[in-house]
């Protein structure tokens, strides 16, 4: 079986990250992989050990170039299946590629936001299945008119293993400044409106009225970095914010983290949230998209209502208080990350699409 993977992110997290899982599991059930991945990538030189490695360079989401070249990669490799990875731009030119030589495309939906439904009927209908990574996604497409037998919900994959590693806690309060004192709450998101910094923020400020040694570190990038952190200086808590950007080594932080916060307005899944909960974390986070399938209120972490500041930073600090309670909700955690998200059960699930995809097409002949 020979599968064509378009993944066009640029940073190796969230779903790009899924998409390598997928392709070493798949390499190691004997599945040929060709990744086409924008040019530059951190994925295209993970990649390389699993998969044969088409860069091409992508300027603009929707670009004509792009979508030649896409085409001319599809007429030499000849997959049985394409999976597109991305949408803006890699939905429509993976969809054309895929109908220009009659083979089966699968798409993955990895976020929970609305589209409008006759532009999701449209594009949705070039694709033989539509995978997503929860239900709660599942439940959009549904609500977009998407008919119920093109959808599988096939959850992301976490390497547990990875992240159960005691806390060298002498390299994380030398790397991030810390003190012995500091209690650390940690949130790992792209800068993105939807992702609730803002929120994180206005939390911080009630939550260091309780615990005055508290620390905020927020991982990641995005276009709203520069304005939450003139936030943070004028709510004047700069000096309890730490900025980490992105880090490829989370394995070695989360393990020293008091808990993780994700006061998202919209989230698929949240990939964050199942390494937290691989590394025993608490978690509190809202109540929204796919996020109650990870967070189990009262038994690995607390749900919030989007929005609510206050029950959001009155959690946290129930949660600094207990520790007890803490070690207990993390353990609960990765208890549930080991049974209903590994990545073997993801690179499974996936499996099994294609061999459908397959045999429909054989049907259909």
């Amino acid at each position: 079986m020979h599968i064509l993977h378009i993944e066009t992110g640029r940073n190796l997290y969230g779903g790009a990250l899924q998409v390598l899982y997928l392709l070493r599991g798949l390499r190691e059930k004997r599945v040929e992989n060709i990744l086409v991945c924008r040019s530059g990538s951190d994925i295209c030189q993970a990649a390389a050990p699993y998969a044969d490695v088409q860069a091409i360079p992508m300027r603009r989401h929707l670009e004509l170039p792009y979508g030649l070249r896409l085409v001319r990669v599809v007429k030499a490799c000849r997959p049985d299946v394409i999976h597109v990875h991305s949408r803006r731009g890699a939905d429509l030119w993976g969809a054309l590629a895929a109908r220009s030589r009659g083979v089966p495309a699968v798409i993955t939906r990895r976020v929970d936001n609305p589209e409008p439904a006759l532009v999701a009927r449209v594009k949705y209908r070039f694709y033989d299945r539509i995978v997503t990574i929860s239900e709660g996604i599942r439940r959009v497409l549904l609500s977009e008119g998407i008919p119920k037998d093109r959808i599988v919900c096939v959850p992301s994959g976490v390497d547990h293993r990875r992240y159960r590693q005691p806390c060298d806690r002498r390299w994380f309060q030398r790397e991030f400044d810390l003190l012995p004192a500091h209690r650390t709450i940690a949130m790992i998101a792209q800068f993105i409106p939807r992702k609730g910094h803002r929120l994180l923020v206005e939390a911080a400020r009630q939550i260091l009225v309780s615990w005055p040694d508290a620390r905020f570190l927020l991982f990641g990038k995005g276009p709203l970095e520069k304005e939450i952190r003139r936030l943070c200086k004028h709510s004047r808590i700069a000096d309890k914010v730490i900025f980490g950007g992105f880090r490829d080594d989370l394995e070695r932080i989360l393990p020293c983290l008091d808990l993780l916060v994700h006061p998202a307005e919209m989230e698929g899944l949240g990939v964050s949230l199942l390494q937290a909960a691989a590394a025993g974390i608490p978690i509190i986070a809202s109540r929204v998209g796919g996020i109650p399938e990870i967070v189990h209120d009262g038994l690995n972490g607390y749900l919030v209502e989007a929005g609510d500041v206050g029950g959001m930073a009155g959690r946290v600090t129930k949660i600094l208080a207990e520790p007890e309670k803490a070690r207990r909700l993390g353990s609960a955690g990765l208890k549930m990350v080991q049974s209903r998200f590994s990545i073997g059960a993801m690179v499974n699930g996936n499996l099994s699409v294609y061999r459908d995809v397959l045999s429909n097409k054989k049907t259909r002949r």
